[in-house]
């Protein structure tokens, strides 16, 4: 048991550090995606299936996040409310 934390503590730490140095875009897409996976692999085993259903749920999550970021790209003029020449609520 106690290895298993330490291997889910190490995969959440690299996973992490993978989104250094990331756009808007690419962290909206990323986080989408992460989202839709954990709650398509949740929904996916009540039907026995939940590696299917996080790959579904991945897919629809990453293609949310991403078309969330465009919606505030247009919105807020490409800043995306980040205080770099978009909308600054501030």
């Amino acid at each position: 048991m106690r290895s298993t934390r330490l291997a889910i503590l190490l995969v959440a730490s690299l996973g992490l550090s993978g989104c250094a140095g990331m756009n808007a875009t690419q962290q909206r897409t990323a986080t989408g995606a992460l989202g839709g996976g954990a709650i398509g692999g949740i929904l996916g085993s009540f039907s026995g299936n939940a590696g299917l259903g996080a790959l579904l749920g991945a897919g629809v999550g990453g293609a949310g996040g991403y078309l969330y970021d465009q919606s505030q790209q247009r919105n807020y003029g490409g800043g995306g409310g980040r205080g770099r020449g978009g909308y600054n609520r501030y």
